[in-house]
């Protein structure tokens, strides 16, 4: 399953968009947030499938290299690290990502002028040298050096970035937030993890619509218009006149849904809330978002709890 976070996040960028869109059709604004996280799932699969064609393309440089009229020694006897990394190993046969491919009709075939693009830059970074040469080999390295190329490399790759872009205008939007959930889904893999493993879903399954995360997204986006208006009056009376002036747009939609969910949904513990939006100020807003909103967010749960005005169900639910 997908951390909850990135759908918060997708459910943010939504907003956002209705709001500056002029749209009054609400549902029309939930089939667009729907659609936006399938194809949020959609460029994951790409990703990790862009990951396994870069051990391909290697493998083929590595066979290419040793049929030369007058190959050297390091033709010869190669160093196979990278091409033996066990994490892009065990996705290279997973099932799943297979049937992935197949239904997204991914093929790289046509397109190695960008798988190129990065082993070439790759092979450059300090990232691979230390790797390569490291006389020690595990799983846990592997991934490592993966998650270490993700973080530090994957913003530069603009030409796989404008790939995307004539593929979806959603990719375009998500290719950063999709490398935070390639992070995590590196960093948390298991050696377990084989061709009969599952990739991660994008919804809980459970038939308990109170866990189930399709509901969330709707219901969130649904109440935070719903209460758009008087949700902005709370933020303005939890203030000063200074403050409300610089508000800006995303920190005031930030807070919106974090009085949202606050108020509307009676399972999710108000400290929970506040950390999530806490952190996503920190990356889809301003330098100093996080202590405002975090000082806001702190405000106003106190003043909606002494008037009663968030009711959690569950013990320990309304520790902020």
């Amino acid at each position: 399953m997908i951390n909850r976070r990135f759908l918060r996040v997708k459910v943010l960028q939504a907003v956002y968009a209705y709001m500056g869109s002029g749209e009054d059709f609400v549902e029309k604004g939930v089939g667009h947030l729907l659609e936006s996280i399938d194809k949020m799932k959609e460029l994951f699969v790409w990703q990790l499938s862009f990951l396994v064609e870069t051990k391909r393309f290697a493998e083929n440089r590595i066979e290419e290299n040793k049929r030369k009229n007058f190959p050297t020694q390091e033709d010869l006897n190669p160093n196979m690290r990278y091409v033996e990394n066990r994490v892009l190993a065990a996705l290279q046969n997973n099932r799943d990502l297979r049937r992935e491919e197949e239904n997204l009709k991914i093929n790289w075939a046509d397109h190695q002028d960008i798988v190129r693009n990065y082993y070439n830059m790759m092979r450059n970074t300090q990232e691979y040298q230390d790797y390569m040469s490291d006389s020690t080999s595990s799983f846990a390295q592997d991934k490592k050096f993966i998650v270490k190329m993700i973080t530090e490399h994957f913003s530069e790759l603009e030409v796989l970035q404008d790939f995307y872009e004539e593929k979806s205008i959603f990719f375009v939007d998500d290719y950063h937030l999709v490398s935070s959930m390639l992070i995590k889904f590196f960093t948390d893999i298991k050696e377990s993890f084989d061709e009969f493993s599952l990739l991660p879903t994008i919804y809980k399954t459970e038939k308990d619509i109170v866990n189930e995360d399709k509901e969330f997204v709707k219901k969130l986006f649904r109440e935070v218009i719903k209460h758009d208006d008087e949700y902005g009056k709370l933020v303005g009376s939890s203030t000063s006149n200074w403050e409300k002036e610089r508000v800006c747009v995303m920190d005031m939609i930030i807070l919106k849904l974090a009085l949202t969910e606050f108020c509307c949904f009676p399972y999710i513990p108000v400290k929970v809330t506040m950390n999530e939006y806490i952190e996503i100020s920190k990356y889809f807003s301003t330098p100093k978002s996080k202590i405002f909103v975090n000082g806001i967010l702190d405000r106003m749960s106190k003043k909606l709890m002494e008037e009663n005005l968030i009711v959690k169900k569950g013990i320990g639910l309304l520790e902020s």
